[in-house]
């Protein structure tokens, strides 16, 4: 299946550009050049970009694109839940679903990060799949995100973004709350004890 091959390749491409993953750049174009050209086509100047730029280029664009950047997060249920309690159900709920397909993640993984879901979706296409729009509204506005701040990965969101059917109108609205509203934060606990007049 073309789009379980496309997602194997983008959750490798997704990692950090180590020389594991360099060494891996031929096969990740010829897997490319199989694939459809929305979805092809994009992998493939990915693929290229990783080549043509130095190693240690590429791995400092990488943490200032990945770790300096909220807007550019990996961790999905972030775009949805925010830091708050209601993230660590997500969590828990996305833990569950790979332990039910016989799954384990290892204990530095997070469930949610975009190539575990993807490396996910391409052992479970379906299940995969239906995880993937689920969190529909963070992949588009990390695309999104990716595209504003000219990064070479908005490509790698792009060759994603077309394994999936086109946005309808209930996804185009919540990227839009999401881009308006931004993560929400929490609420609960966050309260003095008395009224902010009586604490003198």
């Amino acid at each position: 299946m073309s789009d379980a091959r496309a997602w194997q390749a983008q959750s490798l491409l997704l990692g950090y550009p180590d020389e594991q993953l360099l060494s891996r750049l031929d096969l990740l174009a010829r897997v490319a050049d199989t694939l459809g050209g929305t979805v092809g086509a994009p992998l493939r100047r990915f693929v290229e970009h990783l080549r043509a730029t130095p190693p240690g280029r590429s791995a400092a664009d990488y943490v200032a694109t990945f770790d300096h950047r909220k807007r550019c997060c990996l961790f999905l249920t972030y775009y949805a839940h925010g830091d708050t309690r209601n993230r660590g159900m997500a969590l828990l709920s996305l833990k569950q679903t790979y332990a039910a397909d016989g799954l384990q993640l290892v204990d530095d993984e997070l469930p949610d990060h975009l190539a575990v879901m993807l490396e996910y979706a391409a052992a479970r296409p379906a299940t995969g799949r239906t995880l993937l729009l689920a969190h529909r509204a963070g992949l588009e506005l990390l695309r999104l995100a990716l595209r504003d701040a000219g990064s070479p990965w908005a490509d790698l969101l792009d060759s994603i973004s077309a394994t999936l059917p086109p946005l309808a109108g209930d996804q185009r609205d919540a990227v839009a709350r999401l881009a308006a509203l931004g993560p929400p934060e929490e609420q609960v606990g966050l309260e003095p004890f008395a009224p902010p007049g009586a604490l003198r």
